[in-house]
């Protein structure tokens, strides 16, 4: 049976061997086909064109209260579900739980609309392996060229362009154990099902609250359509800007960085450069000012049994990987 390397920079399930790996042996052509863009090309527009909606109704008056509470609603589990569920627990097994938390934190994960859990995990993993190098799926630096165009070129590659591209991970190489789980293996089979949940949710939810069918439609519009376009681009955040501005508290060999107006709204995935140098801590914010809802989540779960063996780095540990002031 043959052996497969775990690289030294990414803790956790077997990866590519090193950052001098040819990506391209890990590929798997023809994954990204013209369904599936035209299908991310409607999931990232779509959401779009209906802010456009709720800003022009805002605008006339007819932002209700309860449209601000459902937008919060479904913003705040779908945005944990990526951040805990699809990120610290599946992609970095920060801390370990039981099936039952496993599967409701990854569907929470699976209404937010980026893609099916084990396809995510793939190419975040693959990121790790490969950050800021050619292979990495959605770096801002590599293969743009130089100057200002060749900037805005690299950002929008790794915010947006490069779900359109050919750089998706091959998930058997990055995410075998997931492949294994036969509970996230029905989450993934299922992905559109849950998706379908996170939009009939909010529309659920203006029915019961107003009683009528307008104030179903807006509940959908706040809580689905705006929800879904807010968390997209702050996630998609992390991969562009968070790569090019901010920060840099530790040594990792890449262009990660710590931007601290984006944490509140990432649930802490915005301290980037810390998430790189500790790719497996299950807190991201590692100073006493660095706010990570995520970690207040996890360390929740834990004190209430719920969750075990949550990785933490040290202070000994961090102050060896600091940067030099």
């Amino acid at each position: 049976m043959a052996t497969t390397e775990i690289p030294t920079r990414v803790s956790g399930p077997p990866v590519a061997p090193d950052r001098s790996s040819t990506a391209g042996e890990y590929e798997t052509p023809g994954r990204f086909n013209a369904v599936d863009k035209i299908a991310t090309a409607v999931a990232t527009g779509v959401p779009a064109v209906a802010l456009a909606v709720g800003v022009w109704l805002a605008w006339d008056n007819t932002l209700y209260w309860q449209d601000v509470l459902i937008f919060i609603a479904c913003y705040v589990p779908s945005g944990l579900g990526i951040t805990v569920g699809y990120h610290r627990l599946l992609t970095h097994r920060s801390f370990r739980c039981g099936p039952v938390v496993r599967a409701i934190l990854t569907v929470c994960g699976c209404t937010a609309l980026e893609g099916p859990p084990i396809e995510w995990v793939a190419n975040h993993r693959k990121h790790h392996a490969f950050s800021d190098v050619d292979g990495d799926p959605h770096s801002p630096h590599v293969g743009h060229g130089q100057g200002w165009s060749a900037a805005l070129r690299g950002l929008w590659h790794a915010h947006l362009g490069w779900v359109f591209g050919d750089g998706f991970a091959n998930q058997r190489r990055y995410a075998p154990d997931l492949l294994a789980d036969p509970v996230i293996r029905f989450i993934d089979r299922t992905f559109l099902l849950w998706a379908a949940v996170g939009l009939a949710i909010p529309f659920g939810l203006g029915y019961a609250i107003t009683g009528t069918l307008t104030g179903a439609l807006l509940g959908l519009l706040w809580g689905g359509a705006v929800r879904l376009l807010v968390l997209h681009h702050v996630t998609f955040s992390i991969n562009s800007l968070c790569h090019y501005f901010g920060s840099q508290d530790y040594e990792t060999g890449d262009e990660s960085r710590n931007l601290a107006w984006l944490a509140p709204l990432s649930f802490g995935e915005a301290w980037h450069n810390n998430h790189h140098a500790f790719p497996t801590s299950a807190a991201h914010g590692l100073r006493r000012r660095q706010l990570d809802p995520s970690w207040l989540l996890i360390s929740g779960l834990a004190r209430l049994g719920l969750a075990s063996d949550v990785v933490e780095i040290s202070a000994d540990r961090r102050a060896r990987k600091r940067c030099e002031l």
